[in-house]
Formats: structure tokens, sequence, C-alpha cells
């Protein structure tokens, strides 16, 4: 496996936000998380990432424990997210965005990062507004900025939190495009979304997480069929 949660848990306070939880993600596979809202699902891409500190339990990384790293290690090592809110240096241009992520993520000089960064523009569809300021794009171009910028750090994995989230059916077709396009080149992916039909288009497998735990993993239609996840969380959607 390229990533491995093993056992592990997050509280706060009393309130216990993943509960021993074990789950894995091998190199080159994109797994879908669905679960309601408070089921624990940015907790965890927090613990994955380093954002947060599990309480217990390990997380491996290429068979690596780096439940010790921050957030810049994890990082550097290979581990690239986006975050629900887009949250772009909104005085900086797209393409110095995109720059910070393959300088400070990537760990490459500005001379070494910049062609880089220019690709990653290019993939993305934001190489016509590489010199905008990143406060002024509309929301789908503020995601594909988060996600430029995460893939400018050259990840083995990316964690992709609710990025349709938000978006038009037409701009959800084109977010998948990319996204496809990612997983051509053998980046592993873990998307959490709501938008179900997206991940449907994408992924290899599906899990899903109620109250911290993780209650069903499998094949996108086995999961979808299921009559315990269609009432805890897809409801009349799964029909």
């Amino acid at each position: 496996m390229l990533l491995e949660l093993d056992t592990v848990a997050k509280c706060y306070g009393a309130l216990r936000v993943i509960d021993d939880l074990t789950l894995g993600v091998a190199a080159g596979e994109v797994l879908g998380i669905i679960g309601p809202n408070g089921a624990g699902k940015t907790t965890m891409f927090n613990l994955i990432s380093g954002n947060a500190a599990p309480g217990s339990g390990r997380v491996r990384f290429h068979g690596r424990d780096i439940t010790g790293l921050d957030p810049a290690a994890r990082c550097r090592a290979g581990i690239g997210r986006t975050y629900q809110i887009p949250n772009p240096f909104g005085g900086m241009t797209v393409f110095e965005n995109v720059l910070v992520g393959a300088t400070f993520g990537a760990n490459h000089s500005e001379r070494d990062g910049t062609p880089l960064a220019l690709a990653v523009l290019e993939r993305t569809g934001l190489a016509a507004m590489a010199d905008r300021l990143a406060g002024s794009l509309p929301l789908l171009d503020r995601k594909r900025l988060e996600l430029a910028r995460a893939l400018a750090t050259e990840p083995s994995l990316l964690l992709l939190d609710e990025i349709a989230g938000g978006l038009a059916e037409h701009e959800i077709h084109h977010l998948i495009e990319i996204i496809r396009e990612i997983r051509a080149e053998g980046i592993a992916i873990i998307w959490i979304e709501h938008v179900v039909h997206a991940l449907m288009a994408v992924v290899d497998r599906i899990a899903v997480m109620n109250f911290g735990t993780l209650l069903l993993e499998g094949s996108p239609e086995a999961v979808l069929s299921d009559a315990k996840v269609r009432s805890v969380y897809l409801g009349a959607e799964a029909a």
C-alpha cells in the first residue's frame, strides 16, 4: 500500500471524531470517500496531511511511519492536498501561487520550479490566466488553482476535498477530465466528494464513513447499491 491508516483515532475533548479507522490506498489507485456531514472525512485528511495528530494509531506512507511528521515534511514526501474552500494568496498572481507549490512543496529553486509551474498551469487550463491576481478568479478557476498548486508539489498521493462542490454541471465535467488526466499519470488520489456521480466517473473504489468509522468499502457499484449506505447517506440519490 502507498498509504496506510492503521487504527487511527482522533478526539476533540470528549468527542471522538475518528474511531480506530483502518484504511489504505495503493499506488495509482483512485479512492472515493463519501459520508454524511460530520462523518470525520476532513479530519481523516488532516491526519493524513499532518494538520492534525492522531491520539492513537499510525500513518504510513511508502512503508514509512510518518505519524510524527509535520505537514511541510509530508508535502515534501509526496502528499499533496486541496482544501474544501479554496484559499489562494489573493494578492499574488496565479503563476506565483503555483510557483509557491513548486518551490516550497517540491523543494525546487525558483529557476527550476518555473517550468514545472508553467506545465501545471497548462494541465489545469489556467495558462491564459497566469498573470491574473488569484483573488479575482471565479469559483471554478479558484478550484483549478487549488488543484494546480497541489500538483506543483509533485505528489504521489493527491487529497481532494470536495473539489466539485459548488460547481455547475458543465464545470464538474471539465474537472472530471482534469482528474482523469492526473490519474493517467499514475498519481494516487483520495477524493472526498458529495457529488457522487463525479466520483463514479473516476474512482476505482469507494469507502463510506459514518461517525468516524468505516461503514463499507468496495467497488462503486457494490457500495452505492448497499441498503445500509442508501439509508445512512445517499437516500433518494442512490435510486
